[in-house]
């Protein structure tokens, strides 16, 4: 399962026309964060972070990029975006289905991946309610007199 949207700041360096060109090879869509925004605000630099990583490791093959994405660990699930959708760590870029030992069909196809679903769901709720917590920690309430401009 790969990204639909990623969230970046505003920085120029991510609106330029590789960035772009990145957003359309991998088929997502760069989204701009809002500024001090609790469920944004560092989650886009930790991800630009490790995309910069990645891109300065290889030589822009891009299939490799996301081979090695989907394969790094992301604190949010508690696994590789890859192991978390088939159930083990992606040894290699070849397609999962040349490579399959045994297909799972039927019921047993549901009910693993209603489990592995609910397993995600739970752990991203964690992430964000971490991340809630500590945009919390640093957030000042703010006051307005009348006629304030805002």
């Amino acid at each position: 399962m790969e990204p639909v949207s990623i969230i970046s700041d505003r920085d120029p360096r991510f609106t330029s026309n590789f960035w772009r060109s990145l957003q359309n090879t991998l088929g997502t869509r760069l989204e701009m964060s809002i500024t001090y925004h609790p469920k944004t605000d560092g989650q886009s630099e930790r991800a630009i972070q490790t995309l910069e990583d990645m891109l300065r490791a290889c030589a822009i093959d891009f299939g490799k990029v996301k081979f090695l994405y989907n394969n790094s660990y992301h604190a949010s699930i508690k696994a590789a975006p890859s192991e978390a959708l088939y159930g083990r760590k992606c040894r290699s870029p070849i397609c999962w289905t040349e490579v399959r030992e045994a297909q799972i069909l039927g019921p047993e196809l549901i009910q693993g991946t209603t489990e592995q679903i609910i397993q995600i769901k739970q752990r991203m709720q964690g992430a964000r309610d971490r991340q809630k917590s500590y945009a919390d920690l640093k957030r000042k309430p703010m006051e307005f007199q009348v006629e304030d401009k805002v």
